[in-house]
């Protein structure tokens, strides 16, 4: 048996290639768009891919399954659990093998067998895998989005992206019942996981790529609890917001994604072009750091920086129905290639051009300004704070607002701040602050893409000012508790 990892750093997501030599075939399991990855791999490895499934009905990514099955002539499986609420829509359309709990499948000398595990999703399946030339035992699970290494698959994102209202407290229940059946799977079983650390599929996710199921018994506080009340409290507690584009993906992925056809190439755009598109108020997304665009950027450009974080953000923040522009975060423009690529992932195929770093002089030398905004320290907002000349947003998760924040600032996560802006109150300067600054550059530039006029960012964001020693609440804060309270009364007040 051969066995693949293939990792999407970006997405925090992992496909398998499983292979039987001697009969030259490959099953992928959780395809992501990227299909030609596997057709290469499978190539290289003197196999052909025989067989495609996935685990769910995926969130927070393009499934590739429908499209790798049909270019590769594959037989697609599908999981037909769940009731008909939770079922594929192109699974009879495309002559797909609906999987029930206890099915099985061959890949040559390798047995797949289904398990149902319902919880993350209604309709998830975990696959078995014994690699019947050496075993008559499983070796593994490929678990997707069920059981990671450190934690389980949340149960809330059909009702707080998909908007599907009171499904959390039941599938939670459901996610109880289907650990406890799984828990009595062998120790040495290993268990191989759909997500990694950085992934927002559960909350406590590790790094370490795969796991036994006697180490998770050990080790998971999913696997510790006995009690279904405090199960469902627990793994509903402290779920991090899901990315507003889950809710799209859980739609494309259910209806049927459309196929690619390979990675978009690049449509590279003459740099005088760029004023054409600025004058038409055309989107235009700089993929360069936070601190080289605060020094001077396209009016009105968002700015999301090219790193890993970069999926995660153009999912928050752009928007599937507009067309937009790319400028790249090298002068060569090398990075439009691999920004395609990430953004076809989550289905963010409008991308009408990429510019070179060139496109900022062709504006400029046409006689146009750069917009700039300025950088603020920490011990600087404090003073403002204290004399009531800033108007400070914390762009943080709940989450990370709960565990400490500047004393008398509002939360507005980052992702939604586009959608409320109106809530921001006007006459003073606006300061925005994440953690670390990745977060707060991008609320800020979209704040001055909406006309928001005197905005300010604290790149060392909240760590600048705890390490600064800077007064620290822990309590909710309040828009009129950000337009009335000075920095030395909220910090009297959380003493």
């Amino acid at each position: 048996m051969l066995l693949h990892r293939l990792w999407d750093a970006k997405l925090a997501q992992a496909s398998y290639l499983i292979g039987c030599a001697e009969a030259k075939q490959a099953l992928v399991i959780d395809a992501t768009r990227d299909v030609d990855q596997y057709l290469a791999l499978a190539n290289s490895l003197d196999l052909r891919v025989a067989h495609v499934t996935e685990t769910h009905i995926h969130a927070d990514f393009v499934s590739g399954s429908r499209e790798l099955a049909a270019r590769a002539k594959a037989t697609l499986y599908l999981s037909d659990e769940g009731g008909p609420d939770w079922l594929y829509d192109f699974a009879g359309s495309d002559g797909a093998i609906r999987l029930y709990d206890g099915d099985g499948f061959a890949v040559g000398r390798i047995g797949i067998t289904v398990l149902h595990t319902p919880g993350h999703t209604p309709e998830h399946l975990t696959f078995l895998v014994t690699d019947g030339a050496a075993a008559t035992a499983p070796i593994a699970a490929v678990t997707g989005d069920f059981v990671f290494t450190g934690d389980v698959g949340r149960p809330d994102l059909l009702e707080r992206a998909a908007r599907l209202e009171g499904t959390m407290e039941s599938a939670a229940r459901t996610l109880f019942r289907s650990i406890q059946r799984f828990k009595s799977q062998p120790d040495y079983l290993q268990i191989w996981p759909g997500h990694g650390a950085g992934s927002a599929c559960g909350k406590g996710l590790s790094a370490i790529p795969h796991s036994t199921v006697g180490y998770e018994r050990r080790f998971n506080w999913a696997f510790a609890v006995t009690d279904e009340a405090e199960f469902v409290r627990l793994v509903l507690q402290g779920q991090p917001e899901p990315p507003r584009y889950f809710g799209m993906m859980k739609r494309i992925n259910k209806e049927g994604p459309r196929a690619l056809g390979g990675l978009p190439p690049p449509k590279p755009m003459p740099a005088d072009g760029v004023i054409e598109v600025l004058e038409r108020r055309e989107l235009v997304v700089d993929t360069r750091t936070s601190s080289e665009y605060a020094t001077g950027h396209l009016p009105g450009s968002i700015n999301i920086p090219f790193n890993n974080s970069f999926t995660t953000w153009a999912g928050w923040v752009l928007p599937y129905d507009r067309d937009f522009h790319l400028i790249s975060a090298k002068p060569d423009g090398r990075h439009s290639e691999l920004a395609l690529r990430d953004l076809a992932m989550i289905g963010l195929d409008r991308v009408a051009g990429s510019f070179g770093l060139d496109a900022l002089g062709a504006w400029t030398g046409a006689g146009r300004a750069l917009a700039t905004f300025g950088r603020i320290s920490a011990p600087e907002l404090a003073e403002r704070l204290v004399a009531g000349a800033a108007t400070v947003v914390d762009v943080r998760s709940r989450l990370e607002w709960e565990a400490g924040h500047i004393p008398g600032v509002v939360n507005i996560p980052a992702g939604e701040i586009a959608s409320r802006i109106d809530e921001l109150p006007s006459g003073r300067p606006l300061v925005v602050h994440c953690q670390g600054g990745t977060r707060s550059a991008i609320a800020a530039s979209m704040l001055d893409a909406h006309g928001i006029g005197d905005v300010l960012d604290l790149p060392g964001g909240f760590t600048e000012w705890e390490s600064a020693g800077l007064p620290v609440a822990r309590e909710s804060g309040s828009l009129a508790e950000l337009v009335t309270a000075p920095l030395d009364r909220a910090a009297r007040r959380s003493g």
